[in-house]
């Protein structure tokens, strides 16, 4: 860490109703950043501004009030700019978020006095993703909003799993607790690893979560139109989880060719008949792994999996944790 480099300036911009953990918890890695260095003997790194269109008090959805500093106008360079999320950031309907908002954003993210890193935390990517700077690169946000941000802004890569992405000088973080994992990471950038680390034992939370955002889902799938044919065979499928089943034994009960059968799946959930039954039995062998005295070899023979070997491959490659993992912290 260099002891004589400036303070950090780092931007918190908040709408009414914003998430407040979007924006205190990066304030918080950023203030506890500040207590380790000083008691180190070294200046703080970081100056913390809670900004917002016009400034004054600003309620966050929980009902707490924060007191801003208007938009800054110029001294942009080398600060940090992280925008929060919450509600009608995603769909537009917040009157805090203006076109006159959206051109400050991208102008403060990607003009001529930009900011060394733009950051989105949550629902926030919805915000950065207005200006135009994210067409192209790579983004994420909250799980149960990824397909909407894809949908709505089909320029940019949504990647659905990641607690934060990188690209470029544009940061985006998954939902809401996640923008803790991404300021670490700043922090680390700044101060490097062994500071960075320092600071996570102090908050007590993980330095580099294991994982991806999906492990947190308490349902893997979104709930399927009960009359077409994803819904239809979804419940056809749980109720025989335990079997062997098959592609062929999945259009035979409909009677339809398994490539009807893939066609019609892909136009109504865009997922095939095989990554249907995966994320059925992932669903259903988290919510057993949830459950108190459950074995992982009897979830994995109640979820199909039918070996603790599957049910591990599975767990590695859609979660990225081990199922003894996962048991540890939801069970």
């Amino acid at each position: 860490m260099n002891a004589t480099a400036p303070a950090i300036d780092v931007w918190l911009l908040v709408l009414p109703d914003f998430a407040l953990l979007d924006a205190t918890g990066p304030a918080q890695v950023f203030s506890t950043a500040n207590d380790e260095a000083l008691a180190a003997g070294r200046p703080a790194p970081y100056r913390i501004h809670m900004v917002s269109p016009g400034g004054g008090l600003v309620a966050a959805a929980a009902g707490v009030t924060v007191l801003t500093a208007p938009l800054p106008g110029a001294g942009l360079a080398g600060s940090t700019l992280i925008l929060a999320g919450g509600r009608g950031v995603e769909d537009g309907s917040n009157p805090a978020l203006t076109a006159e908002l959206v051109r400050w954003v991208a102008q403060a993210g990607g003009g001529a006095d930009a900011v060394a890193r733009c950051c989105s935390i949550c629902t926030g990517a919805f915000l950065l993703a207005r200006t135009g700077l994210l067409d192209g690169r790579r983004a994420v946000t909250h799980w149960q909003d990824a397909a909407q941000l894809q949908a709505q802004f089909p320029a940019i890569t949504v990647q659905e799993d990641a607690i934060y992405i990188k690209d470029g000088t544009l940061y985006s973080s998954a939902g809401i607790a996640a923008g803790i994992d991404l300021a670490l990471s700043l922090v680390g950038e700044d101060q490097g690893r062994d500071f960075a680390l320092s600071v996570a034992k102090r908050l007590v939370v993980f330095f580099k979560r294991p994982g991806g955002q999906r492990q947190f889902s308490s349902e893997l799938l979104a709930q399927a139109d009960a009359q077409g044919l994803h819904g239809q065979l979804t419940a056809w499928l749980r109720a025989r989880l335990k079997q062997p089943i098959d592609v062929d034994q999945m259009a035979a009960a409909f009677a339809l060719s398994v490539r009807s059968l893939h066609r019609k799946l892909q136009q109504e959930a865009g997922v095939s008949p095989a990554q249907l039954l995966l994320r059925l039995r992932m669903e259903c062998a988290c919510a057993l792994l949830e459950q108190p005295g459950m074995t992982v070899k009897r979830v994995a023979a109640q979820s199909g999996f039918g070996s603790e070997y599957n049910l591990r491959r599975a767990f590695a490659a859609q979660l990225g944790v081990a199922p003894s993992d996962y048991q540890a912290r939801f069970g």
